[in-house]
C-alpha cells in the first residue's frame, strides 16, 4: 500500500474498500497517523494524540467487520475539535487555567461516533474560549493553513478544518455560533455543515471545568465536517437525535427528504454582495462561476426577491443577541467597562460595533423584545422557502487572512477590495443561518487567483437539512469538490 493511497479517500470510499477488504481499519488509522507525525509539525492541527487508544480502536474495528457487523463509521479514522470532552484526554478551550481538566466521561456526539464504529485519533486545536476565526492559544499554539501557512484555517474549528485538508483522517467534529464549522471550512476548502439548531445535543461540549449537563446554548451548534458532502450526511445521521437523558430513551430523528434529487429541479436564491459587509472580488468570482453554472444545469436562479430578510436589520440583531449570549461569562469588571462604554453610544449610532456593544449590557427586557424580533424573522425565512428551496450566499468577506494574534479584536482590521473594514463585522455572514438557527452547508467553489480556497454557504429551510446537503452533494458531482492543499498532496 502506498502511504498517500487513502489519505484523501472519503468516508463513503474507505467503507466500501474496508467491506471488500482492500484495506483494514489498521492500515488507515496507521496511514493518518503517519501522516500527522509527518506533516503535523508544520500546521500543528492535532494539538492532542490520541494514537494507542486509536488503534485500539481500529483492531477492534477490523474483528467488528471480520464477524460481518456494519456500522455507518465503522474503521473510519477521524478527529474530533478539542472542546468536546473525550474520557482521558483535555478539554481545555485553550483556557491556560483549565490546561489539567480531563473529563471522566465522552460527549455524547463523541460516544455516538464510538458507538458508530468510529476510530478517533485525536483532539483539534481551538482559539481561546472558541472566540476567534483563528486558531491560536497559549496551550497549545498556533495551527497554520495548510494552503498557506502563514493565514489562518479559519476558526473556531480551525484545527479540524486543517486536519482534514491534511489528509488526517476523513471526518471531524466541529461547533458553530459565529460561522465555527463553515469559515473554516471556507479557509481550508473543505465541507462542513452548521445543523438546524437544536437538532445535535450538546452535552459534553462543555466550557472546563463545568459538569456536561444537556444544555442548549442560544444559537450554538454542533457538527459533521469532511472533504465531501455525502460525508458530512452520513455523520449528521450519526450525531442527530434528541438527548436521551431529556428523551427519556434513544431514539433516532426522522428528517425531511431532501426536496429535489436532480439539480435542475432546484429553485435557488443567489446572494453575493451586500453593502453592510461587501465581498471581495475573488470571492464574489467563485460565486458568480457557480450561479453560472447552476443555471446552465436548468436550475432556477434568483439574483434578488422582496422576500430575503432584510440583512442590515438582522445583522444588528445578530450583533446584539449573540454578545449578549457571550458576554454573560464575562468577567465583573470587564463587563461593567462594556456597560459604560454602551452609555455612551449615539443613539443614532446603528453600526454593528456599535450593535454588539449595546448587546453586551442588553437587558432582559431588551433581549426579550429582540428575541420576538427573531421570530418574526423566522416566519419571514419560511416564506421564502415557499418559493426557493435554497439560498447561496457568501461565508466570509476575503479568502484566509494572515495570521493577527492582537489582542482586541474590534481593533483588527479586515481589508476588502483594499478598503478597511471592523474585523468582528465579518460575525454578519455566518449569522445569516445563526440568528434564525436555519441549516447550513458550507461547499468549496474553487479557488482564487492566489490560490486560497474560495466556497459558499447554502442556507436551507428549518429542519430540512437534507435540502442543502443534497444541494451540496449534486454540485460537487457536477462540478467538483476539495482539492488538496500542494504543499501536502503526498
Amino acid at each position: 500500500m502506498a502511504q498517500s493511497q487513502w489519505s484523501f479517500t472519503t468516508t463513503v470510499g474507505m467503507s466500501a474498500a474496508l467491506k471488500a477488504k482492500q484495506v483494514s481499519a489498521v492500515e488507515l488509522a496507521e496511514q493518518a497517523i503517519s501522516r500527522i507525525e509527518r506533516h503535523d509539525g508544520r500546521i500543528n492541527a492535532v494539538c492532542v494524540r490520541d494514537f494507542a487508544r486509536g488503534m485500539e480502536a481500529a483492531r477492534a474495528a477490523d474483528a467488528a467487520l471480520a464477524r460481518g457487523e456494519t456500522r455507518p463509521l465503522l474503521g473510519i479514522p477521524m478527529t474530533v475539535k478539542e472542546s468536546y470532552n473525550v474520557a482521558g484526554l483535555p478539554t481545555t478551550w485553550g483556557f491556560p487555567a483549565q490546561k489539567d481538566f480531563v473529563p471522566r466521561e465522552d460527549a455524547l456526539s463523541v460516544a455516538r461516533v464510538k458507538d458508530a464504529g468510529g476510530v478517533i485519533l485525536g483532539k483539534t486545536n481551538v482559539p481561546v474560549g472558541l472566540g476567534d476565526w483563528q486558531s491560536f492559544n497559549d496551550i497549545y499554539g498556533t495551527t497554520n493553513n495548510p494552503y498557506d501557512l502563514g493565514r489562518t484555517p479559519g476558526g473556531s474549528s480551525g484545527g479540524s478544518s486543517a486536519a482534514l485538508a491534511a489528509g488526517f483522517g476523513a471526518l471531524s467534529l466541529g461547533s458553530d455560533i459565529g460561522g465555527s464549522l463553515r469559515v473554516p471550512a471556507f479557509h481550508c476548502g473543505i465541507y462542513a455543515h452548521k445543523p438546524t439548531y437544536g437538532l445535535v445535543p450538546t452535552r459534553g461540549h462543555t466550557p472546563p471545568p463545568f459538569p456536561p449537563l444537556p444544555f442548549e446554548r442560544d444559537m450554538s451548534v454542533l457538527g459533521p465536517m469532511a472533504r465531501c458532502a455525502a460525508d458530512l450526511a452520513l455523520l449528521l445521521d450519526v450525531l442527530a437525535g434528541p438527548d436521551p437523558v431529556e428523551a427519556g430513551k434513544a431514539h433516532r430523528l426522522t428528517l425531511p427528504p431532501p426536496r429535489h434529487a436532480a439539480l435542475k429541479d432546484f429553485r435557488v436564491l443567489v446572494i453575493e454582495t451586500d453593502p453592510v459587509l461587501p465581498i471581495d472580488s475573488s470571492v464574489r468570482g467563485g460565486i458568480e462561476r457557480l450561479a453560472g453554472h447552476l443555471a446552465g444545469a436548468g436550475a432556477l436562479v434568483a439574483r434578488q426577491s422582496p422576500l430575503f430578510p432584510d440583512f442590515a436589520a438582522s445583522s444588528r440583531l445578530y450583533m446584539r443577541m449573540l454578545l449578549s449570549f457571550i458576554a454573560a461569562s464575562w468577567p465583573a469588571e470587564q463587563y461593567a467597562g462594556a456597560q459604560a462604554a454602551a452609555a455612551q453610544l449615539p443613539a443614532d449610532d446603528n453600526s454593528l460595533a456599535a450593535e454588539r456593544l449595546r448587546g453586551i449590557s442588553l437587558s432582559h427586557r431588551a433581549w426579550l423584545q429582540d428575541d420576538g424580533a427573531r421570530a418574526r424573522l423566522r416566519a419571514q425565512w419560511r416564506e421564502l422557502f415557499k418559493t426557493f428551496d435554497a439560498v447561496i450566499c457568501p461565508i466570509m468577506p476575503t479568502p484566509a487572512f494572515r495570521h493577527d494574534h492582537s489582542p482586541e479584536q474590534e481593533s483588527r482590521r479586515i481589508v476588502i477590495d483594499g478598503k478597511d473594514y471592523p474585523y468582528p463585522d465579518q460575525l454578519a455572514w455566518p449569522g445569516i443561518a445563526t440568528l434564525p438557527g436555519l441549516p447550513a452547508t458550507a461547499i468549496p467553489t474553487g479557488f482564487a487567483p492566489d490560490g486560497l480556497p474560495i466556497g459558499v454557504q447554502i442556507v436551507g429551510p428549518w429542519l430540512e437539512d437534507r435540502t442543502p446537503l443534497k444541494l451540496a452533494e449534486l454540485i460537487e458531482q457536477k462540478f467538483g469538490g476539495f482539492v488538496p492543499p500542494p504543499m501536502f498532496d503526498d
